[in-house]
């Protein structure tokens, strides 16, 4: 026991020589995510809806690290093959991956389009599953491997006026276990970040009503929303080797929000 105590060191945090995908990495907490990612030591592979990347590369390139970017419609399932080819060429290989990109509409419940539903479960769910599932081949076959899942307050709560955004994130909890229940004896984790409420472009509209908002900020003990360099922090902890007994837990990062 002690000389297992003894060889502990904070290089386990390091990324020094990783390769992580980063999905919906050129904004918000995507960037965030890569941006700590650099820092770490671990270069970069960037999947994007569009190709506004030019703040997210110098953030990344500061650092000293490389990053590549792929412009793409992850919904579209056999995009996702070319995702992996695309990063397996550019780098050899794939250490991490991070499942951010996703989206939220939101209406009263009994106005609710199908079309909308469908937008955002085949984003928030859909991809995620696949986009995993295809990284994960590559991770079994190297015998090692991070996945992290983007869930939410709303993987534990219900929410009102985004039910299929709820759906999702309840289900992105699910699948987050599923995957590491399989892949666990090939040396790959899976875990799940829940951030509570950050300011992003995505809670806009929230932090529009200054009713609502100081709603929400009175529940939370720390007093404050949360900022994307707050969960930076925990998505290094959850791609480096420090998490490596950790599998299949979905963790809050909430300011306290569920404890209250």
């Amino acid at each position: 026991m002690t000389a297992q105590l003894s060889d502990f060191s904070l290089d386990v945090f390091s990324l020094a020589g990783k390769v992580a995908i980063v999905t919906g990495g050129n904004t918000g907490l995507g960037q965030a995510y890569a941006a700590a990612f650099a820092k770490a030591g671990a270069d970069l592979f960037i999947v994007t809806h569009n190709n506004d990347w030019d703040e997210t590369r110098e953030l990344i390139e500061k650092e000293g690290r490389r990053v590549e970017f792929f412009q793409a419609d992850l919904t579209n399932r056999e995009v996702l093959k070319d995702v992996v080819a695309a990063c397996q060429n550019a780098y050899g290989k794939i250490d991490i991956l991070v499942n951010n990109a996703g989206t939220i509409r939101r209406a009263p419940l009994l106005e609710y389009k199908p079309e909308d539903w469908d937008a955002v479960m085949d984003i928030n769910l859909n991809s995620v599953y696949f986009l995993s599932q295809e990284v994960a081949k590559v991770m079994v076959e190297q015998k090692s491997g991070k996945i992290i899942n983007i869930a939410s307050m709303l993987s534990f709560q219900g929410g009102k006026f985004v039910p299929p955004y709820t759906a999702s994130k309840h289900a992105v909890a699910g699948v987050t276990k599923a995957f590491a229940n399989e892949l666990a004896q090939y040396g790959v984790q899976i875990n799940a970040i829940a951030p509570g409420y950050v300011e992003t472009a995505n809670t806009a509209p929230i932090r529009a009503d200054e009713g609502r908002k100081e709603e929400i900020t009175a529940r939370i003990p720390a007093g404050r929303w949360a900022t994307p360099a707050d969960l930076m922090g925990i998505v290094v902890f959850l791609a480096s080797s420090a998490s490596d007994y950790m599998n299949g837990h979905i963790l809050a990062v909430d300011g306290g929000w569920l404890a209250r």
